[in-house]
């Protein structure tokens, strides 16, 4: 007979789990769609923007999102021609810092992709296409793969930038090979569980999304010609749609929302929603728009509505989600990356200034902003929220900023 001592007692030991899993921030937050679910933020920044809670300079150079789990933040950087994992406290404190092989020093210098956590291990890939699992408390290597090496594949030309994608006992990663285009990969070996062709295309900046709604599910990415979609359980492809632009970059991770995929780039590829019919078998395209073409500064989905900023059109903007159609399109800020929060986004430019707007259909409703003054060479780095905080990656110097 189940008492309630024990109800009591598997509550209590469930409840650490949940947190865990709910506080994982990777790439794009907790499940790549750039939405956060932080309660109690301030609506308007003052004049002079949120309080600096603390910062760090010494992270070299790098382009890496925050990952947060356990309340520590991860980091990389480049410092000479290695690369280096870095763990804070929240109060900015540097618990760890750990040399983790070559990294990419060729174009735009340092680390590109977010690592990401799981079950004790941190997962992280180089400009070089090497992934790294390490152990999360020592940081001790765990195993390493040269993926574009043993896969048969091409690095590409600003190095790869990808955030490993992690589901069950499977790490996924693109190496871009013509018959190792998309891998699956034991997460506590490195050995590999399965391998898809994809169409054969070289890899193109972008992280994997994981679709769980359908009757199959499945990883998506976006290669340098198209987008793919695999069964994640065999690797098996499911479908692909061509999707090019002039330099074959694809830097965002498509938008999933309710069995709609929305799919984006710049340098003139501009964006298109697919419907998965037939429990995800198939695809169809619903609209598609030319005005619509951010670069790696990615979109987010606030009730029908998508927001971001454009590359070739200069613009911020907001289309209604299931059409397509334009609802505005406001010049005066530099373009940018995108994330939301409690109806309002939260942009910073490429030219350093955070942004808070109201997410509204009628006009780029901005309330407050502030200037990015500390760091080095370009502003890419996707900010981060967590209890409160907005963190924000420029170069060598990390930034925590109370917003509550």
């Amino acid at each position: 007979m189940i008492t309630m001592k024990r109800i009591l007692i598997f509550i209590a030991a469930l409840a650490p789990v949940l947190v865990s899993a709910q506080t994982n921030i990777q790439w794009r937050g907790t499940d790549r769609s750039g939405i956060y679910h932080e309660k109690g933020l301030l609506k308007q920044w003052p004049e002079n923007g949120p309080e600096l809670k603390w910062s760090y300079e010494g992270l070299g150079e790098g382009h890496s999102s925050v990952a947060i789990a356990d309340d520590k933040i991860y980091l990389t950087g480049l410092q000479g021609e290695a690369g280096f994992l870095y763990v804070f406290d929240l109060n900015g404190k540097l618990l760890q810092q750990k040399e983790y092989g070559k990294e990419w020093s060729q174009s735009y210098n340092g680390p590109r992709g977010t690592v990401t956590i799981d079950d004790s291990k941190i997962y992280l890939i180089s400009g070089f296409g090497v992934i790294y699992c390490l152990d999360q408390k020592s940081l001790d290597l765990i195993w390493k793969k040269d993926f574009l090496n043993e896969f048969g594949a091409s690095n590409i030309t600003w190095g790869i930038n990808e955030a490993p994608l992690v589901v069950d006992n499977m790490v996924f990663v693109t190496p871009g090979g013509s018959e190792n285009n998309l891998v699956a990969l034991n997460k506590k070996t490195g050995k590999l569980i399965w391998s898809c062709a994809g169409e054969g295309d070289v890899s193109a900046y972008c992280s994997p999304l994981y679709i769980e709604d359908q009757d199959i599910p499945q990883v998506v990415t976006i290669t340098a010609s198209h987008v793919i979609s695999a069964d994640a359980k065999t690797g098996k492809k499911l479908w692909s749609v061509e999707k090019t632009n002039r330099w074959s970059v694809h830097a965002n991770t498509p938008v999933y929302s309710d069995g709609m995929l929305l799919c984006t780039s710049g340098y003139g590829g501009g964006s298109f929603m697919l419907k998965l019919k037939n429990g995800g078998r198939e695809v169809e395209k619903v609209w598609e728009s030319t005005l619509l073409d951010n670069r790696i500064g990615a979109m987010v989905k606030v009730g029908n509505y998508v927001y971001g900023s454009g590359d070739k059109n200069r613009y911020w903007f907001c289309a209604d989600w299931n059409t397509g159609e334009i609802k505005f399109q406001e010049k005066g800020y530099a373009m940018g990356n995108i994330i939301a929060n409690d109806n309002q986004l939260i942009c910073y430019t490429d030219r350093g200034n955070m942004l808070l707007a109201n997410a509204t259909p009628e006009k780029f409703d901005v309330v407050s902003k502030f200037a990015i003054t500390m760091g080095t060479a370009q502003h890419w780095a996707h900010p981060v929220l967590y209890k409160g905080i907005i963190y924000v990656r420029h170069g060598n110097a990390l930034m925590a900023y109370q917003a509550k």
